[in-house]
């Protein structure tokens, strides 16, 4: 999510990120208006690209709060030029319905999108009819950087049609989805619309060549997204399919509660760890990151493990989920999860060791599906 977009702030607690195709948009809209023009304008070229991104935030404001009112509270929505890419929160989302309701459901949030869009544009057209009638909105092309106010009715009217193309990750795409999951299990419905949503991605890219570029530019952002829908969805089971006893460090350095500062510091440098189980005896009694043993030497100085170290945490039987573990790291901002058994520690999962090993299996599970198909 990190590599291909940044962050422009919250909103309503779900952070919003821009797809890196978004900032293409305004260098693709320069060049189509030079070559059908033979000039463009950089402000009025900027303006458009910001009405764009207004109609995308509105098209997922309104998937957002439908969602909410559902029990879905994704993380984080990433923003493409046609649509978005939500993120989900393991540690507060509702698990997915299944059976009728689950795709009955999933159709009504999908469409949600292509009506707020819808409804912007008729009343947008109801104000430039009231305000500015000598604007034709019926004027080809109808996005376009030089009237502003009949692109800002299209650019709706495009985001709503567009969206129902049966392409994944569109809403028509969900669609597609919700109803191949009456039949199958949401990985398998999810791999089959983003197969669908590639070949509908490719047909645009290669028409757009012999047409309009602008078919081009769609069916490049379809395919971007459906990639990243599709690593969401390797990830996702990854999480509810692997056990922590598959992952969880078994050779992993433990302090002492007796221990001092600088001899934990002395342990930590031969030590590949960011955070460190603390035991006495055969009893796990706290936890303490590198970072803190350091900022308390500096701060304070010398002392004991005891003094400092975190005594809240959670623990893991081995036979728990990634997904379990995941929800407990990010639901309380842990760093580390001690895995027991029959009260002995057998061994720890770190945010930083399940990243790294979900990442490994994700990719793993991608080659052996595509060296099948």
């Amino acid at each position: 999510m990190r590599s291909w977009s940044v962050s422009i702030g919250r909103l309503f607690g779900v952070e919003v990120r821009i797809h890196l195709t978004f900032f293409v948009l305004p260098l693709f809209i320069f060049w189509t208006e030079y070559g059908a023009h033979g000039s463009a304008n950089g402000p009025r070229d900027l303006a458009l690209v910001g009405i764009i991104l207004a109609c995308v935030i509105a098209h997922e404001l309104g998937h957002m709060l439908a969602a909410a009112r559902a029990g879905i509270i994704p993380k984080a929505v990433i923003l493409l030029p046609i649509c978005g890419v939500t993120v989900a929160d393991e540690s507060r989302a509702e698990r997915p319905q299944s059976g009728v309701a689950g795709w009955k459901r999933e159709i009504r949030l999908a469409l949600v999108g292509p009506l707020v869009n819808f409804t912007l544009a008729a009343l947008l057209a109801g104000i430039v009819f009231a305000f500015a009638p000598g604007i034709d909105l019926w004027k080809w092309p109808f996005l376009q950087s030089a009237n502003l106010p009949r692109s800002t009715v299209w650019a709706n009217l495009y985001l709503a049609g567009l969206n129902i193309l049966p392409a994944y990750p569109l809403d028509g795409g969900r669609i597609l989805r919700a109803l191949f999951s009456r039949t199958m299990d949401s990985s398998a419905a999810t791999r089959r619309a983003v197969s669908i949503g590639n070949t509908v991605a490719m047909v645009l890219i290669v028409s757009g060549l012999f047409s309009d570029t602008w078919l081009t530019m769609v069916g490049v952002i379809v395919f971007s997204a459906a990639q990243l829908e599709e690593r969401a969805v390797v990830f996702q089971s990854v999480l509810d399919s692997v056990r922590l006893e598959e992952v969880m460090l078994t050779d992993f350095a433990t302090l002492s509660p007796a221990d001092t500062l600088e001899d934990a510091l002395q342990k930590a440098v031969h030590s590949l760890q960011d955070d460190f189980p603390v035991v006495r005896g055969s009893d796990m009694v706290g936890v303490i990151s590198k970072q803190r043993i350091l900022d308390v030497l500096r701060l304070e100085g010398n002392g004991y493990v005891q003094a400092v170290m975190n005594k809240l945490f959670e623990v893991s039987a081995r036979q728990e989920s990634l997904a379990s573990a995941f929800r407990k790291l990010t639901a309380r901002n842990l760093s580390i999860i001690p895995v027991v058994e029959d009260q002995r520690l057998i061994g720890i999962v770190t945010l930083q060791n399940l990243m790294h090993s979900m990442a490994l299996l994700a990719e793993s599970r991608k080659l052996r599906r595509d060296s099948t198909e």
